[in-house]
C-alpha cells in the first residue's frame, strides 16, 4: 500500500473556521472505469461521506468513501499527528472502494475494514498498520468474488479475531461468523446465522471518545471529542467537494 499520498489538508479547529475540502480532481480515466454521465449541462457533484474516526496515541484517523448520487468513487483515509490542525492520507484511495470500521489494538497496530461497491457490495477485506497508521497493506478476506459487507470485527490480540460478514439480500438476513487464528492471514466460518449477529467481547461505539457527526444544513461533517451531552469540536469536513463535468 502506497504512503502519504501527497495531501496535506489544512482542519478547522473551531466552528467559525471554514472545513476542510478533501481534493478531488475528475479524469477521464475515472469517467471511463466508473461509468459517469457527467456533462456541463449536467455535472457530476461529488460528496464526502464519512463512516468512522479512531485515536491511536495522538493520532487520528477517519474513514470513509468519495461518491456522487449514483456512484461510489473511491475510499479515502484521513489521519492527524497534530490533534486535528492538519491531515493528510497515508493510503491510497481505492476505486470504487469504501471504508469502515477502524480499531487499533494498541498505538502500533490497527485494521481497518472496508469493501467494493459498484454496487452490489463485494470482495470486503482488511487494511493493517504495523507502524501507528502511517503505512497501510491491503489483505483480502477471500480469494474469490464474495458478495457482502463487514458489519463488525474485533481482535482480541495480534492473532486472534472474529469477524461478521453481511450478505443479506432485500428483506432476507444471512449473515456469517468468521474467526482467524493467524492475525487476519485466513479466516474461517464458524456460524451462519438468519438474524442479525453480534460479536460479544467488540468494542463500544465512541470508546475513544469520537464521533463523526453529520450537519446537512451546514454541509459539513464534524469531528468531536467527548461524551454524553459533551462533545467539543476538533475538527469539520466539507459533504460536497467538486463537479464532474
Amino acid at each position: 500500500m502506497r504512503s502519504g499520498i501527497l495531501l496535506v489538508l489544512l482542519a478547522a479547529k473551531l466552528a467559525a473556521q471554514a472545513p476542510v475540502s478533501v481534493a478531488y480532481q475528475c479524469t477521464p480515466q475515472d469517467v471511463e472505469a466508473l461509468g459517469l454521465n457527467c456533462s456541463p449541462d449536467e455535472p457530476c457533484q461529488v460528496f464526502l461521506e464519512l463512516s468512522s474516526a479512531e485515536a491511536a496515541g495522538s493520532h487520528l484517523f477517519v474513514t470513509g468513501n468519495l461518491h456522487t448520487r449514483d456512484v461510489t468513487l473511491s475510499s479515502i483515509l484521513l489521519a492527524s499527528d497534530d490533534g486535528g490542525t492538519t491531515w493528510s492520507e497515508p493510503a491510497a484511495r481505492l476505486r470504487s472502494a469504501s471504508l469502515e470500521q477502524i480499531e487499533f489494538l494498541d498505538q502500533v497496530t490497527g485494521w481497518i475494514s472496508g469493501g467494493m461497491i459498484d454496487p452490489l457490495a463485494r470482495d470486503p477485506f482488511l487494511l493493517i498498520t504495523k507502524d501507528g497508521g502511517k503505512t497501510w497493506r491491503q489483505k483480502m478476506l477471500f480469494e474469490d468474488t464474495k458478495y457482502g459487507t463487514i458489519a463488525q470485527f474485533h481482535f482480541n490480540s495480534l492473532n486472534v479475531a472474529e469477524l461478521i460478514l453481511d450478505a443479506s439480500r432485500g428483506k432476507a438476513v444471512r449473515q456469517e461468523l468468521y474467526g482467524t487464528m493467524t492475525g487476519g492471514d485466513n479466516w474461517e466460518i464458524r456460524q451462519v446465522s438468519n438474524v442479525p449477529l453480534r460479536i460479544r467481547d467488540a468494542r463500544p461505539a465512541n470508546s475513544s471518545g469520537l464521533r463523526l457527526r453529520a450537519d446537512s444544513a451546514g454541509g459539513a461533517y464534524h469531528l468531536e471529542k467527548g461524551g454524553g451531552r459533551n462533545w467539543a469540536g476538533i475538527a469539520s469536513f466539507k459533504i460536497r467537494l467538486a463537479d464532474c463535468r
